[in-house]
């Protein structure tokens, strides 16, 4: 098993490192040529800034029972598509029991985003300690899953 982040500014790579220490699994987390990224435990790989470039390189690299992080519903669907487990930075599980009503939501939001032409919103809030608590549970849940299936 080995877990995949997307870490272009992903909040949560230090929690997903100190969990994979503990049950010993590695990590690679992949970014593009516009982040800097370096790590003591987990393998770094820059791909090119194009666009995408780093979810399609994250699924060509992850397998059946891996672990992909990423706030990407795409990339969570075509992980899911592989057999991988994937979770959001916010703890939730994409399942493939919720990811087509993710991914219809997504696209409903952008059709309302562009008849609307309110391209200016504010971005998310900003993170707390409750939500680091909250990903490094449900986290911990799924490795602990993963290892299990994979037993």
């Amino acid at each position: 098993m080995q877990i995949y982040v997307d870490a272009d500014a992903c909040p949560v790579v230090d929690i997903v490192e100190k969990t994979a220490i503990k049950y010993q699994i590695p990590v690679t987390l992949l970014c593009d040529t516009n982040h800097v990224l370096t790590s003591g435990y987990s393998e770094v790989i820059v791909v090119g800034a194009g666009a995408d470039a780093v979810d399609y390189k994250l699924i060509s690299l992850c397998h059946r029972g891996d672990i992909v992080v990423s706030q990407d519903y795409g990339v969570a669907a075509m992980a899911l598509g592989k057999g991988a487990y994937a979770i959001h930075q916010s703890g939730k599980w994409y399942t493939d029991e919720n990811i087509d009503q993710m991914l219809m939501e997504r696209h409903l939001n952008k059709k309302a985003r562009r008849a609307s032409q309110k391209n200016h919103f504010k971005g998310p809030k900003k993170r707390t300690g409750e939500d680091d608590e909250r990903f490094a549970q449900s986290f911990e849940r799924m490795v602990k899953a993963a290892l299990e299936e994979s037993e």
